[in-house]
């Protein structure tokens, strides 16, 4: 049980809290339709929608006048206009269709185009990762803090699937060829969410993506940065919120890990990858 929390934090888990109820069930059923020939995922869009709803109907129930920025239901404007919900209900919805554990709610708090407040909730490991602005970054009851460690080769590195997908552009899949020679391991887990919360925990070293949408990533990074990590848009310095493209790492990573996303440079297409690591 987490206590000793702000009344807007505590707002954001119970509203997680009972979504994840709502998705655990459907989750259960998902393995069963598995084995069907239309298959699950018209039940898992369903799955989604209804887990927004219930996240926009307990976080309106708190703050009435506040706005909301959805991945399913989109913009959402309200009457207190320096303040809005940034939601996804299920991120790693592809896991999720598939019966595997690793999906999560994401939920952030937007005051006047900062996220001053942030929560990623995986029910199935029970696991609640939570940061305000100012206040650090938490799991249960333990602080959080990004790893310590100093060299590419040692780092395992965390990425997303628009780099691992046929849509990738030949720039991607240069960045990912040069992570790969540079770092211990990359990790492609299919829930940005929980790869920013698994960076400001220490358990992965960087992260990088080049197409995200605020509701992907709104909540991860307030939670990395205040567990001591760095995030940026390694190509302009821009809001990765703004732009889709994000890195993150620990401290002692950042300048190599956006030199070489900076500099990776497109191989001519022969029709073949070399990607050597799992």
């Amino acid at each position: 049980m987490i206590t000793n929390t702000s009344p807007t934090m505590a707002i954001m888990i119970r509203a997680a809290e009972k979504a994840a109820r709502a998705l655990i069930r459907d989750f259960g059923e998902v393995e069963q339709l598995q084995v069907s020939m239309k298959g699950p995922g018209d039940f898992v869009s369903a799955a989604d929608r209804r887990a927004e709803k219930i996240l926009m109907d307990e976080l309106r129930k708190a703050r009435p006048d506040y706005g909301f920025l959805c991945e399913e239901s989109g913009k959402t404007a309200g009457s207190n206009t320096e303040n809005r919900w940034i939601i996804d209900p299920l991120d790693g919805t592809a896991n999720f269709l598939h019966g595997l554990p690793h999906w999560a709610i994401s939920i952030a708090l937007e005051n006047k185009g900062e996220i001053v407040a942030a929560l990623v909730h995986d029910p199935v490991k029970n696991e609640t990762f939570r940061a305000e602005k100012g206040t650090g970054a938490w799991i249960q009851r333990r602080r959080l803090r990004v790893s310590g460690r100093r060299t590419l080769d040692h780092a395992l590195i965390a990425g997303g699937s628009f780099s691992l997908t046929r849509g990738a552009t030949p720039l991607c899949l240069a960045q990912l060829e040069s992570l790969l020679s540079r770092s211990a391991s990359f990790r492609h887990l299919g829930c940005a969410a929980l790869d920013l919360a698994y960076l400001a925990a220490g358990r992965f070293d960087g992260y990088w993506e080049e197409k995200l949408k605020a509701w992907d990533c709104a909540a991860g990074v307030l939670i990395v940065r205040e567990a001591g990590g760095f995030v940026c848009d390694p190509h302009t310095g821009s809001d990765p919120l703004k732009t889709g493209r994000i890195m993150a790492s620990n401290p002692f990573l950042h300048d190599s890990l956006k030199d070489i996303i900076k500099n990776a440079v497109p191989l001519k297409d022969t029709g073949q990858n070399s990607t050597g690591k799992a």
